[in-house]
């Protein structure tokens, strides 16, 4: 008979290995799935899907065009073409024009708008098709989610006007959304003019809550001249700042709307497409199903919203998160997600990354970004392993060892702050590696804040007591600097 210290045993004994690290899967409570009202039907009028998915269609012709003659031309099937900040070389313009019969202005346009809906992906420097190019005769579902990212990003298709303020174009851009509901409710044209006062209401609207003192005309007329109020301040020797041409941005919006197919323009007047009246419905249905629902996160800040979705299933949390998103710009939802992820609670930051699953392409930039920031580095590069098309259960593949370690002990901290002691026994007997010694010395390795509170909440939770003693052992030495 033989003796052996507990780790011994534990590594003689071990049988368990390294499962993937579905970090919020394991970290959220179960919870049954909550009822949820009866789908809605669309407005009467609205095309069938398939009709929608082929006026989509028509509309990125130019796009679809020209990314398959990049996947064949340019060697973007196995990414050998650079091209640098996601635009076409010069030399390739000039060549897609010519086999393509296309203008410059044409090919530019169309590479963008190939970008935005999915068509072509930029990685790195290097161009190759997207997901959606593949599916693109065959899946009616891809075409629309296509197009709507390209109308999402409509702000992006038609540049706002070098000469005015950034902040006064991200105003507007900010309160189009009530914009185009309006034109979704009438059901019909609206004139210009309607359609400027109630930017010039939803404009002073977002100064208030900013709590802004109003440095344009008076708010009751958004486009008035400021002849009178110069006049009335110069004897003071104050010269107010210009006010913002609203009737300018307006025409600006319009075309941009107008130029994704989501919009019509007559004389002074506006009305949806088919496929904008659609969007903007499906928009406005997912903000009521918000509204109605048990957690009503709309009009909460991310960090709210998230701790409002951490208790239900992954279902109903997406749901929740496509109506946040609906109800804001998708640039500021992004930036607004990526602010709670770098908070010290763990199961956001994963619940961050979920979210931002949903927002899809729009979110890249921002998470290529991120993947410098250590904490949200393993999140990041899951999130892009999976947008490039890589199967969620091997996309642990792109991590490295101390990667996936890290995740693990972040994962185990989501877990002690809101799970239940059971899960954190069973997150610790699902993620060894090779055997528990071997385990611990990673994760004292890894270097990750809440190492010491994670060890100790594993150690209380286990019941195993030679494997909690281990444990234990392993939280002093790292309170204590120790190996």
């Amino acid at each position: 008979m033989t003796s052996r210290t507990p780790d011994e045993q534990l590594a003689r004994d071990s049988r368990l290995r390294l499962v993937s690290p579905r970090s919020v899967a394991t970290a959220r409570k179960a919870v049954t799935d909550r009822r949820t009202r009866p789908a809605s039907r669309p407005p009467a009028g609205t095309p069938a899907t398939a009709d929608l998915a082929n006026r989509a269609r028509a509309s990125l012709a130019d796009a679809v065009r020209l990314a398959r003659w990049a996947e064949l031309n340019l060697g973007a099937g196995d990414g050998a073409r650079p091209a640098r900040a996601g635009a076409l070389p010069a030399a390739d313009v000039e060549r897609a024009a010519g086999e393509l019969s296309l203008t410059h202005g044409q090919i530019r346009v169309g590479w963008d708008r190939a970008r935005l809906a999915g068509l072509v992906e930029v990685h790195g420097g290097h161009a190759r098709p997207g997901w959606r190019l593949r599916a693109w005769d065959r899946d009616d579902t891809a075409v629309l989610r296509g197009w709507v990212a390209l109308f999402d990003a409509w702000s992006l298709v038609h540049p706002a006007p070098a000469d005015i303020a950034p902040a006064a174009v991200a105003e507007v851009v900010e309160a189009m959304p009530q914009l185009l509901s309006l034109l979704q409710l009438s059901a019909g044209p609206v004139t210009v003019p309607d359609l400027l006062d109630l930017l010039g209401q939803r404009v002073t609207e977002l100064r208030d809550e900013r709590c802004e003192v109003p440095y344009d005309a008076p708010v009751n007329d958004p486009v008035n001249d400021p002849v009178e109020l110069n006049e009335t301040q110069g004897a003071q020797g104050a010269v107010p700042p210009a006010p913002v041409p609203l009737a300018r941005l307006l025409r600006w919006a319009l075309g941009g709307l107008a130029a994704v197919d989501a919009v019509t323009l007559g004389p002074a007047q506006a009305a949806l497409t088919p496929l904008g009246s659609w969007a903007v419905w499906v928009k406005l249905e997912q903000i009521c199903v918000a509204a109605q629902s048990p957690a009503g996160n709309i009009e909460q800040s991310a960090a709210a919203m998230l701790h409002g979705c951490a208790r239900l299933t992954p279902g109903p949390a997406r749901a929740e998160y496509r109506a946040w998103l609906a109800a804001r710009p998708v640039g500021h939802a992004v930036t607004e997600l990526l602010h709670a992820a770098r908070g010290e609670d763990a199961l956001l930051r994963g619940l961050a990354f979920e979210a931002l699953r949903v927002v899809g392409a729009p979110a890249e930039p921002e998470v290529r970004a991120a993947v410098r920031e250590p904490a949200l580095r393993p999140y990041a590069l899951l999130w892009l392993a999976e947008h490039d098309g890589v199967d969620p259960d091997d996309a642990q593949d792109v991590l490295t060892a101390e990667e996936s370690t890290w995740l693990w002990v972040d994962t185990a901290a989501a877990i002690a702050d809101h799970g239940e002691s059971e899960l954190l026994a069973r997150h610790l007997d699902s993620a060894v590696r090779t055997t528990v010694p071997r385990l611990l010395d990673e994760v004292r390795a890894v270097g990750h804040p809440r190492t010491v509170q994670v060890l100790v909440a594993l150690a209380a939770a286990h019941p195993d007591p030679a494997l909690a003693k281990a444990v234990r052992r392993a939280a002093f030495q790292v309170h204590t600097g120790g190996a």
